[in-house]
């Protein structure tokens, strides 16, 4: 049975970010709230707890997760980024985006697209997550929280924990934090390509 932890969306207790973390380390999967969704995450270096988030959504093997950063201090790390889409990530993050970048040798190969290579990074604007990446000191793998068959993302904790509490070692309750998945924004090329239209200010990009 998962646990559940209510925590302050603009004051988190450290105590259960604390706690938090030592659950991701030890290869737990937990719901936890970003700033476009709730997402499942994991260690970033744990295979069994990313098979398990694919067997919660029903994920194939070619889908991809994203990598959740805490800043724009881990891109180098795991991404190939040019001065013209380093520009474009500093004015954006932290944002509800899914940036599509280079992936380095540094990603799991498990993260990386099979055929071109890539990786979909995340800064998110949330402080429970803010605080539990901080704390990780290293991204997490995620993805979006929305169940087979269904159109929209889960957003009342409660009914998370109720229909997950077997699957899932902890449910995160940072209240509401919205709706709507992210936009995805293609940065290979010098142009931005906007893949997904979600949340967000577009005209960042180009649009509008």
């Amino acid at each position: 049975m998962s646990q559940f932890f209510r925590i302050h969306p603009d004051n988190p207790q450290i105590r259960l970010i604390h706690h938090s973390v030592d659950i991701i380390r030890a290869g737990g999967v937990v719901v936890y709230p970003t700033d476009s969704a709730y997402a499942l995450g994991c260690h970033i270096g744990d295979k069994s707890a990313l098979q398990r988030i694919r067997q919660i959504r029903r994920l194939s093997d070619d889908h991809n997760l994203s990598l959740v950063c805490r800043d724009l201090s881990d891109l180098g790390t795991y991404a190939k980024v040019n001065n013209s889409a380093y520009r474009l990530l500093k004015s954006a993050t932290p944002g509800p985006y899914t940036f599509l970048l280079q992936a380095t040798r540094e990603v799991p190969r498990r993260l990386v697209h099979p055929k071109r290579k890539t990786i979909g990074l995340r800064v998110p604007d949330n402080n429970i997550c803010r605080a539990l990446l901080n704390e990780l000191a290293e991204p997490m793998m995620s993805t979006t929280l929305i169940l087979p068959g269904e159109e929209y993302p889960l957003i009342d904790p409660a009914e998370i924990r109720e229909l997950l509490e077997h699957q899932v070692d902890l449910v995160i309750d940072g209240g509401f934090c919205g709706l709507e998945v992210t936009s995805v924004i293609n940065l290979e090329e010098d142009a931005p390509v906007i893949i997904r239209e979600g949340c967000g200010d577009l005209e960042l990009f180009g649009a509008g």
